[in-house]
């Protein structure tokens, strides 16, 4: 049986509660706790997690957390949400911008089959909102149209200042985008 309460509901797209033996923590990108259902920068403790990377050593902080390089909030319930990858985070103006959330919006367009957001250097923003887009087979849509859809589904600031279209997105082996192929320089 579905569940009527939104918060119950929204639970489904969380990676779960952490499990025992692991403690979470939030940060601020100054370091100092993320205010609770905020986001903030994921950082894990717990005797599972050893921080060690062969030539680089221990990435442990002075109290054994973890960086994840993941940006993610936690819910009253102590849900974990994980937003994105902290480096594919895209700053707009001095606002973070999660790439998924845009990417969860465009997707929602009947005639887009797939699509990878990054941040592009500007001189006026810092960064601008690129929407790479693969279409449906046969469809003409155009880079307007997905604009006028997204703003639609986000706010205005997290609206893709530029759309390409492309055949397809390069992705790794298991599955996830290489967003790296679009410079950032």
């Amino acid at each position: 049986m579905a569940a009527d309460d939104p918060a119950v509901r929204g639970r489904l797209t969380s990676v779960g509660r952490p499990v025992p033996g692991i403690e979470v923590l939030l940060r601020n990108e100054d370091g100092t706790p993320a205010a609770p259902g905020a986001t903030g920068l994921l950082w894990v403790r717990g005797a599972q997690v050893s921080g060690q990377y062969l030539e680089h050593g221990s990435v442990l902080d002075d109290d054994g957390w973890f960086p994840t390089n993941d940006r993610a909030r936690l819910d009253r319930a102590g849900y974990l949400f994980i937003e994105g990858r902290a480096d594919d985070t895209i700053i707009r103006g001095g606002e973070n911008i999660a790439p998924a959330e845009v990417e969860d919006a465009v997707l929602t367009h009947p005639d887009v089959s797939d699509v990878a957001v990054v941040g592009l250097p500007d001189d006026e923003w810092g960064e601008r909102i690129t929407a790479a887009v693969v279409r449906v087979a046969g469809s003409s849509l155009t880079a307007d149209e997905v604009r006028s859809w997204a703003r639609r589904q986000v706010r205005g600031s997290r609206t893709p200042d530029d759309v390409v279209f492309v055949d397809d997105l390069p992705r790794t082996p298991t599955g996830k985008v290489i967003r790296r192929t679009w410079s950032r320089s």
